[in-house]
């Protein structure tokens, strides 16, 4: 078990900001004792003595708090040496006051931040069990990743991926719940899990997605949403096999992939479309799965819509597929980055959606081999 103390350990320092915006009540402190000396006695700006206190409880500690509290008490003190008329007993009963509710107030703040610092490193475990990195080279196949949460204390939502390493050759998955909060994550738990197991036995990609199927089906009716009628999840499997220069693409209502090929990008659209996890009931179970072209040097990029659907100022999408026109034939984990980048200076640093990509390419046979992350 963590402890509290490890726990305060562990959290990550602040910004030179906000250690800067931590000094706020001693110079506020101080600006009010100049002003209070410099000034005449009538304007009484020694009455804002106890807005200092007030002010380090959002930030400082319980026992800081009240030391500036004290010291503030003890300047008011001085100043009725200088000045008899300042009604120094009501600010300083004020002060006082004032300080013991501040140090209340730091007490509070300081448990619910312990408290949310523990969920968030649930969250964090939840994540690495629901996201678990992906190994960085599958046999000829460079993978890398990225996951950007649209709300940061969210942490985790309902886009997710997987790429395993089967008999049956490289299998990826990446997709996206409907809906938001822990059901949105549920499904994806639930997806995931089965896709780790049918992965490894399912002799083609309908195999798999007739069971992804089954498993949003079955956890719809077991955990339904309040917020809607029923779960239904986008998704795109791919399959490398160990002996093509192929790739294999069942697309189940998912925003197409990106594959980059001697320089030039183009999208990977679905010849006939497949319905998304649990709505085949409604608009059929037909799956169909393309077979395209993937020879060494070529690069892959699947994405959730939260990187097509992104906005600037003016309303415009992200323009994905002339971006990736753009790369060349950068490594994955050059390309995710300048995605990353791009992304967030496209939408002005804040992302309105969950974002998930994977980016792979297809080396040399030479540099075969199984590589950790």
């Amino acid at each position: 078990m963590i402890t509290s103390a490890r726990l305060r350990r562990h959290r990550p320092a602040y910004s030179g900001r906000w250690d800067a915006a931590r000094l706020s009540p001693v110079v506020l402190t101080v600006l009010i004792a100049v002003l209070a000396f410099s000034t005449p006695r009538e304007i009484a700006i020694s009455r804002l003595l106890p807005a200092a206190p007030a002010l380090a409880a959002a930030m400082w500690p319980v026992l800081p708090t009240m030391l500036l509290g004290a010291f503030c008490l003890l300047l008011m003190t001085v100043l009725s040496l200088f000045h008899t008329d300042l009604g120094t007993q009501y600010t300083s009963a004020a002060i006082v006051a004032v300080t013991l509710a501040a140090a209340y107030g730091s007490h509070v703040r300081l448990q619910r931040e312990e408290v949310l610092f523990q969920v968030r490193l649930v969250a964090d475990a939840a994540q690495k069990v629901l996201l678990r990195p992906l190994p960085r080279r599958i046999e000829d196949l460079e993978i890398e990743s990225l996951y950007l949460a649209a709300q940061e204390q969210a942490r985790i939502g309902g886009d997710f991926y997987e790429a395993i390493g089967t008999p049956h050759g490289v299998r990826l998955l990446i997709g996206d719940v409907r809906g938001k909060g822990l059901s949105a994550v549920g499904v994806a738990s639930a997806v995931i899990s089965c896709f780790r197991e049918a992965a490894y036995d399912e002799p083609d990609l309908r195999g798999i997605v007739h069971r992804l199927e089954t498993t949003v089906t079955r956890h719809s009716a077991v955990f339904p949403a309040q917020d809607q009628p029923e779960h239904f999840a986008t998704a795109l499997l791919a399959e490398i096999p160990p002996d093509g220069d192929r790739i294999r693409l069942l697309n189940c209502g998912h925003p197409p992939p990106l594959i980059a090929h001697r320089g030039k990008a183009r999208v990977l659209e679905p010849t006939i479309s497949s319905p998304p996890l649990n709505l085949a009931a409604l608009i059929g179970d037909r799956y169909w799965v393309d077979s395209v072209a993937f020879a060494p040097g070529d690069q892959l990029l699947l994405y959730t819509d939260g990187v097509s659907e992104a906005r600037d100022h003016a309303g415009r999408f992200f323009p994905l597929p002339d971006w990736m026109q753009r790369q060349g034939l950068e490594q994955p984990r050059e390309l995710l980055d300048q995605l990353h980048r791009d992304l967030l200076g496209h939408s002005g640093g804040r992302l309105d959606d969950d974002i998930a990509a994977l980016a792979l390419r297809r080396s040399d046979v030479g540099d075969r081999g199984v590589v950790g992350p």
